[in-house]
């Protein structure tokens, strides 16, 4: 590390902490000619491999900016998007990798932003998925209705098997049985 005041190539080490996101480390460091002290931090790169095969560092500011146009008319903070960038940031960087597909950056997306608003997934996904038909929609709305389903519902699936009453009018149903071919 050049020292910024004497251009020295050379400098030692005081001090070394990480900063309050855990994302890079900041560092005291001392010039052994001049003895003036500066400060660096560094930070991990991370890449992204675009469809295109271009290269480019991940940018946390570009993920908000596509949620951002997902979410639009939509009940959702400026806060909420950037804690959404951020776990999509500490997601990507918990892989490991120091390069990335954009795929694997949308598939990191979707998770957090189906917790954030519904209505801005299914956008997101649309683009992401590239719905071709209304069945690619009806299927991804089956998809968010199976999973977010209310957990009240699947107690009363547990007794499907049984053939006793559900209410009136109501009876659980029996699944078809299962014939082995001949």
């Amino acid at each position: 590390m050049h020292c910024p005041f004497c251009r020295h190539p050379d400098s030692r080490v005081v001090d070394s902490r990480t900063t309050d996101d855990g994302t890079s480390i900041r560092r005291r460091r001392q010039c052994p000619d001049c003895s003036r002290r500066f400060t660096t931090v560094e930070t991990c790169s991370l890449m992204v491999v675009k469809r295109s095969g271009v290269t480019e560092p991940f940018s946390r500011t570009k993920v908000i900016n596509g949620v951002r146009k997902a979410c639009q008319g939509r009940p959702v903070t400026e806060d909420a998007l950037a804690l959404l960038g951020q776990r999509v940031e500490e997601a990507v960087r918990a892989t490991g990798s120091a390069e990335l597909t954009t795929h694997d950056v949308g598939l990191a997306i979707l998770g957090p932003l189906q917790e954030l608003d519904l209505v801005a997934y299914l956008r997101f996904a649309s683009v992401y998925r590239a719905f071709d038909s209304l069945d690619d929609f009806e299927a991804a709305v089956a998809e968010l209705r199976q999973a977010t389903r209310d957990p009240a519902a699947d107690d009363d699936d547990a007794g499907a098997g049984s053939r006793e009453d559900h209410g009136p009018g109501r009876t659980a149903q029996v699944p078809e049985p299962v014939h082995a071919a001949d």
